[in-house]
Protein backbone atom coordinates (compact mmCIF):
# COMPACT_ATOMS: atom_id res chain seq x y z
CA UNK A 1 0.00 0.00 0.00
CA UNK A 2 1.37 3.44 -0.93
CA UNK A 3 1.88 6.21 1.62
CA UNK A 4 -0.91 8.29 0.05
CA UNK A 5 -3.38 5.37 0.33
CA UNK A 6 -2.40 4.79 3.95
CA UNK A 7 -2.85 8.49 4.76
CA UNK A 8 -6.26 8.53 3.08
CA UNK A 9 -7.27 5.40 5.00
CA UNK A 10 -6.11 6.99 8.25
CA UNK A 11 -8.07 10.17 7.46
CA UNK A 12 -11.27 8.23 6.77
CA UNK A 13 -10.82 6.31 10.02
CA UNK A 14 -10.36 9.51 12.00
CA UNK A 15 -13.44 11.06 10.40
CA UNK A 16 -15.52 7.96 11.17
CA UNK A 17 -14.32 7.97 14.79
CA UNK A 18 -15.10 11.68 15.12
CA UNK A 19 -18.56 11.14 13.60
CA UNK A 20 -19.32 8.26 15.97
CA UNK A 21 -18.21 10.35 18.96
CA UNK A 22 -20.38 13.23 17.77
CA UNK A 23 -23.40 10.97 17.35
CA UNK A 24 -22.79 9.49 20.81
CA UNK A 25 -22.55 12.99 22.29
CA UNK A 26 -25.77 14.03 20.53
CA UNK A 27 -27.51 10.92 21.84
CA UNK A 28 -26.39 11.66 25.40
CA UNK A 29 -27.53 15.28 25.08
CA UNK A 30 -30.85 14.11 23.70
CA UNK A 31 -31.46 11.81 26.65
CA UNK A 32 -30.46 14.56 29.07
CA UNK A 33 -33.05 16.88 27.55
CA UNK A 34 -35.63 14.08 27.66
CA UNK A 35 -34.80 13.03 31.21
CA UNK A 36 -37.29 15.38 32.99
CA UNK A 37 -40.14 13.99 30.88
CA UNK A 38 -38.90 10.40 31.24
CA UNK A 39 -38.63 10.73 35.02
CA UNK A 40 -42.07 12.33 35.18
CA UNK A 41 -43.55 9.57 33.03
CA UNK A 42 -41.97 6.79 35.09
CA UNK A 43 -42.85 8.33 38.46
CA UNK A 44 -46.30 9.77 37.77
CA UNK A 45 -47.72 7.69 34.90
CA UNK A 46 -46.06 4.32 34.31
CA UNK A 47 -45.38 3.71 38.01
CA UNK A 48 -48.95 4.34 39.20
CA UNK A 49 -50.33 2.29 36.29
CA UNK A 50 -48.22 -0.73 37.24
CA UNK A 51 -49.14 -0.25 40.90
CA UNK A 52 -52.85 -0.07 40.06
CA UNK A 53 -52.62 -3.35 38.10
CA UNK A 54 -51.09 -5.07 41.12
CA UNK A 55 -53.53 -3.47 43.57
CA UNK A 56 -56.49 -4.62 41.49
CA UNK A 57 -55.59 -8.16 42.59
CA UNK A 58 -55.30 -7.17 46.23
CA UNK A 59 -57.43 -6.14 49.17
CA UNK A 60 -56.06 -2.72 50.06
CA UNK A 61 -57.76 -0.34 52.47
CA UNK A 62 -54.97 2.29 52.61
CA UNK A 63 -54.42 2.14 56.39
CA UNK A 64 -53.49 -1.56 56.36
CA UNK A 65 -50.94 -3.38 54.19
CA UNK A 66 -52.31 -4.79 50.92
CA UNK A 67 -53.23 -8.48 50.86
CA UNK A 68 -53.18 -10.60 47.70
CA UNK A 69 -56.66 -11.90 46.83
CA UNK A 70 -56.22 -12.92 43.18
CA UNK A 71 -59.24 -12.24 40.99
CA UNK A 72 -61.61 -11.67 43.92
CA UNK A 73 -62.09 -7.95 43.15
CA UNK A 74 -63.10 -8.74 39.58
CA UNK A 75 -65.49 -11.53 40.47
CA UNK A 76 -67.03 -9.37 43.18
CA UNK A 77 -67.32 -6.52 40.69
CA UNK A 78 -69.50 -8.55 38.35
CA UNK A 79 -71.83 -9.37 41.24
CA UNK A 80 -72.17 -5.72 42.24
CA UNK A 81 -75.53 -4.21 41.26
CA UNK A 82 -74.22 -0.65 41.55
CA UNK A 83 -71.43 -1.50 39.12
CA UNK A 84 -74.01 -2.33 36.45
CA UNK A 85 -76.12 0.67 37.46
CA UNK A 86 -73.20 3.09 37.11
CA UNK A 87 -72.17 1.51 33.82
CA UNK A 88 -75.72 1.80 32.45
CA UNK A 89 -75.96 5.44 33.56
CA UNK A 90 -72.65 6.24 31.87
CA UNK A 91 -73.60 4.40 28.67
CA UNK A 92 -76.91 6.29 28.50
CA UNK A 93 -75.09 9.58 28.97
CA UNK A 94 -72.45 8.70 26.36
CA UNK A 95 -74.75 7.51 23.59
CA UNK A 96 -77.00 10.56 23.89
CA UNK A 97 -74.58 13.33 24.89
CA UNK A 98 -71.81 12.61 22.38
CA UNK A 99 -73.98 12.77 19.20
CA UNK A 100 -75.70 15.92 20.51
CA UNK A 101 -72.35 17.53 21.30
CA UNK A 102 -70.98 16.69 17.86
CA UNK A 103 -74.09 18.09 16.16
CA UNK A 104 -74.30 21.30 18.19
CA UNK A 105 -70.55 21.95 17.84
CA UNK A 106 -70.75 21.45 14.07
CA UNK A 107 -73.70 23.84 13.72
CA UNK A 108 -71.85 26.43 15.79
CA UNK A 109 -68.70 25.98 13.69
CA UNK A 110 -70.66 26.44 10.46
CA UNK A 111 -72.09 29.69 11.83
CA UNK A 112 -68.69 30.85 13.09
CA UNK A 113 -67.20 30.15 9.66
CA UNK A 114 -69.37 32.80 8.02
CA UNK A 115 -67.57 35.88 6.81
CA UNK A 116 -69.31 38.46 9.00
CA UNK A 117 -68.22 41.61 10.72
CA UNK A 118 -66.92 41.05 14.28
CA UNK A 119 -67.01 37.27 13.73
CA UNK A 120 -63.91 36.90 15.92
CA UNK A 121 -65.84 38.38 18.83
CA UNK A 122 -68.61 35.81 18.40
CA UNK A 123 -66.07 32.99 18.14
CA UNK A 124 -64.55 34.08 21.43
CA UNK A 125 -67.95 34.35 23.10
CA UNK A 126 -68.98 30.85 22.08
CA UNK A 127 -65.60 29.37 23.01
CA UNK A 128 -65.33 30.98 26.46
CA UNK A 129 -67.76 28.61 28.29
CA UNK A 130 -65.53 25.64 27.48
CA UNK A 131 -62.65 27.12 29.50
CA UNK A 132 -64.72 28.19 32.51
CA UNK A 133 -63.74 26.05 35.54
CA UNK A 134 -66.02 23.04 35.84
CA UNK A 135 -67.01 23.79 39.43
CA UNK A 136 -68.13 27.30 38.52
CA UNK A 137 -70.10 25.98 35.53
CA UNK A 138 -71.86 23.36 37.66
CA UNK A 139 -72.84 25.92 40.30
CA UNK A 140 -74.24 28.16 37.58
CA UNK A 141 -76.31 25.33 36.11
CA UNK A 142 -77.53 24.30 39.54
CA UNK A 143 -79.01 27.79 39.82
CA UNK A 144 -80.47 27.62 36.29
CA UNK A 145 -82.10 24.24 37.00
CA UNK A 146 -83.29 25.09 40.49
CA UNK A 147 -86.91 23.79 40.62
CA UNK A 148 -88.14 26.75 42.71
CA UNK A 149 -86.53 29.87 41.25
CA UNK A 150 -84.37 28.61 38.38
CA UNK A 151 -84.17 30.31 35.00
CA UNK A 152 -85.06 27.11 33.11
CA UNK A 153 -88.47 26.76 34.77
CA UNK A 154 -89.13 30.47 34.29
CA UNK A 155 -88.61 30.06 30.54
CA UNK A 156 -90.81 26.95 30.46
CA UNK A 157 -93.57 28.80 32.32
CA UNK A 158 -93.69 31.45 29.60
CA UNK A 159 -94.62 28.72 27.13
CA UNK A 160 -97.18 27.15 29.42
CA UNK A 161 -95.02 24.14 30.26
CA UNK A 162 -95.10 22.88 33.83
CA UNK A 163 -91.99 23.18 35.98
CA UNK A 164 -89.47 20.34 36.09
CA UNK A 165 -87.50 19.03 39.06
CA UNK A 166 -84.39 18.61 36.87
CA UNK A 167 -81.59 17.34 39.15
CA UNK A 168 -84.13 16.11 41.72
CA UNK A 169 -86.17 13.98 39.32
CA UNK A 170 -84.86 10.40 38.84
CA UNK A 171 -86.34 10.30 35.33
CA UNK A 172 -84.91 13.68 34.35
CA UNK A 173 -81.52 13.88 36.03
CA UNK A 174 -79.40 12.20 33.32
CA UNK A 175 -81.06 14.29 30.60
CA UNK A 176 -80.29 17.37 32.69
CA UNK A 177 -76.60 16.48 32.70
CA UNK A 178 -76.75 15.92 28.93
CA UNK A 179 -78.25 19.39 28.42
CA UNK A 180 -75.61 20.84 30.71
CA UNK A 181 -72.82 19.17 28.72
CA UNK A 182 -73.74 21.19 25.62
CA UNK A 183 -72.46 24.28 27.44
CA UNK A 184 -68.86 23.13 26.89
CA UNK A 185 -68.77 22.26 23.18
CA UNK A 186 -66.67 25.31 22.37
CA UNK A 187 -63.51 23.20 22.17
CA UNK A 188 -65.07 20.90 19.60
CA UNK A 189 -66.38 23.95 17.74
CA UNK A 190 -62.86 25.35 17.36
CA UNK A 191 -61.59 22.02 16.01
CA UNK A 192 -64.47 21.88 13.54
CA UNK A 193 -63.77 25.47 12.53
CA UNK A 194 -60.14 24.64 11.78
CA UNK A 195 -61.31 21.69 9.68
CA UNK A 196 -63.81 23.83 7.78
CA UNK A 197 -61.19 26.43 6.97
CA UNK A 198 -58.90 23.70 5.65
CA UNK A 199 -61.38 22.64 2.95
CA UNK A 200 -60.17 23.96 -0.45
CA UNK A 201 -62.41 26.71 -1.82
CA UNK A 202 -62.02 25.47 -5.41
CA UNK A 203 -64.16 22.44 -4.54
CA UNK A 204 -67.11 24.69 -3.71
CA UNK A 205 -66.48 26.86 -6.77
CA UNK A 206 -66.47 23.81 -9.06
CA UNK A 207 -69.66 22.51 -7.43
CA UNK A 208 -71.38 25.87 -7.94
CA UNK A 209 -70.43 25.85 -11.62
CA UNK A 210 -72.02 22.39 -11.90
CA UNK A 211 -75.21 23.77 -10.35
CA UNK A 212 -74.95 22.20 -6.88
CA UNK A 213 -76.99 23.81 -4.13
CA UNK A 214 -75.96 24.57 -0.53
CA UNK A 215 -77.35 21.32 0.88
CA UNK A 216 -75.73 19.23 -1.85
CA UNK A 217 -72.34 20.89 -1.26
CA UNK A 218 -72.71 20.27 2.48
CA UNK A 219 -73.45 16.56 1.92
CA UNK A 220 -70.97 15.93 -0.88
CA UNK A 221 -68.07 18.22 0.04
CA UNK A 222 -68.22 19.54 3.60
CA UNK A 223 -69.07 16.31 5.42
CA UNK A 224 -66.59 14.04 3.52
CA UNK A 225 -63.76 16.57 3.81
CA UNK A 226 -64.59 17.15 7.48
CA UNK A 227 -64.90 13.45 8.33
CA UNK A 228 -61.39 13.16 9.91
CA UNK A 229 -62.27 16.06 12.21
CA UNK A 230 -65.63 14.49 13.07
CA UNK A 231 -63.83 11.23 13.78
CA UNK A 232 -61.36 12.93 16.12
CA UNK A 233 -64.12 14.72 18.03
CA UNK A 234 -66.09 11.47 18.23
CA UNK A 235 -63.20 9.55 19.79
CA UNK A 236 -62.37 12.32 22.26
CA UNK A 237 -66.06 12.77 23.09
CA UNK A 238 -66.53 9.08 23.92
CA UNK A 239 -63.41 8.99 26.08
CA UNK A 240 -64.47 12.16 27.92
CA UNK A 241 -68.07 11.06 28.44
CA UNK A 242 -67.03 7.82 30.10
CA UNK A 243 -65.05 9.89 32.61
CA UNK A 244 -67.81 12.30 33.63
CA UNK A 245 -67.36 12.95 37.34
CA UNK A 246 -67.11 16.52 38.59
CA UNK A 247 -70.55 17.71 37.52
CA UNK A 248 -72.33 14.71 39.08
CA UNK A 249 -70.21 14.84 42.23
CA UNK A 250 -71.08 18.49 42.87
CA UNK A 251 -74.68 18.64 41.65
CA UNK A 252 -76.20 15.36 42.84
CA UNK A 253 -73.46 13.10 44.28
CA UNK A 254 -75.07 10.23 42.41
CA UNK A 255 -78.70 10.85 43.37
CA UNK A 256 -81.59 10.73 43.23
CA UNK A 257 -81.93 6.94 43.57
CA UNK A 258 -78.47 6.44 42.02
CA UNK A 259 -79.77 7.67 38.65
CA UNK A 260 -76.75 9.96 38.25
CA UNK A 261 -74.25 7.54 39.76
CA UNK A 262 -71.81 7.58 36.87
CA UNK A 263 -69.01 5.06 36.62
CA UNK A 264 -66.11 7.27 37.70
CA UNK A 265 -68.16 8.68 40.57
CA UNK A 266 -68.79 5.15 41.84
CA UNK A 267 -65.08 4.40 41.38
CA UNK A 268 -64.25 7.47 43.46
CA UNK A 269 -66.63 6.38 46.20
CA UNK A 270 -65.04 2.96 46.46
CA UNK A 271 -61.56 4.44 46.60
CA UNK A 272 -61.98 7.44 48.91
CA UNK A 273 -65.23 6.91 50.80
CA UNK A 274 -65.25 3.14 51.36
CA UNK A 275 -61.43 2.81 51.21
CA UNK A 276 -61.68 -0.17 48.87
CA UNK A 277 -58.65 0.88 46.86
CA UNK A 278 -58.04 -2.53 45.29
CA UNK A 279 -61.68 -2.73 44.23
CA UNK A 280 -61.45 0.78 42.73
CA UNK A 281 -58.31 -0.20 40.79
CA UNK A 282 -60.18 -3.16 39.32
CA UNK A 283 -62.97 -0.78 38.28
CA UNK A 284 -60.40 1.52 36.67
CA UNK A 285 -58.99 -1.29 34.54
CA UNK A 286 -62.46 -2.44 33.52
CA UNK A 287 -63.09 1.15 32.38
CA UNK A 288 -59.81 1.12 30.47
CA UNK A 289 -60.84 -2.06 28.64
CA UNK A 290 -64.29 -0.63 27.80
CA UNK A 291 -62.91 2.64 26.43
CA UNK A 292 -60.15 0.84 24.53
CA UNK A 293 -62.68 -1.53 22.97
CA UNK A 294 -64.95 1.31 21.89
CA UNK A 295 -61.98 3.19 20.44
CA UNK A 296 -60.76 0.16 18.47
CA UNK A 297 -64.28 -0.41 17.13
CA UNK A 298 -64.47 3.21 16.00
CA UNK A 299 -61.12 2.92 14.24
CA UNK A 300 -62.36 -0.19 12.46
CA UNK A 301 -65.56 1.54 11.39
CA UNK A 302 -63.59 4.62 10.28
CA UNK A 303 -62.50 2.78 7.13
CA UNK A 304 -66.12 2.94 5.98
CA UNK A 305 -66.87 6.65 6.41
CA UNK A 306 -63.70 8.66 7.13
CA UNK A 307 -62.08 10.15 4.04
CA UNK A 308 -58.49 11.47 3.99
CA UNK A 309 -57.52 13.79 1.17
CA UNK A 310 -55.15 12.16 -1.26
CA UNK A 311 -55.99 8.57 -0.35
CA UNK A 312 -56.89 5.99 -2.97
CA UNK A 313 -60.68 5.85 -3.48
CA UNK A 314 -62.31 2.73 -2.03
CA UNK A 315 -63.93 0.29 -4.41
Amino acid sequence: MSQSSAAASTGVGKRSLFRSRLLRREMVDGYLFMSPWLLGFLLFTAGPMIASVLLSFMKYEIVVPPKWTGTYNYTRLFRDGLFYKSLANTAYYTFLAVPLQLTVALIMALLMNLKLRFINVFRTMYYMPSIVPTVASVLLWMWIFNPEFGLANSILARFGIKSQAWFYDPKMVKNTFIIMSLWGVGGQMIIYLAGLQGIPEHLYEAAKIDGAGTLAMFRRITIPMLSPTIFFNLIMGIIGSFQVFTSAFIATNGGPKDESLFYVLYLYRNAWEFWRMGYACAMAWILFVIVLTLTVVQFRLADVWVYYEGETPRT
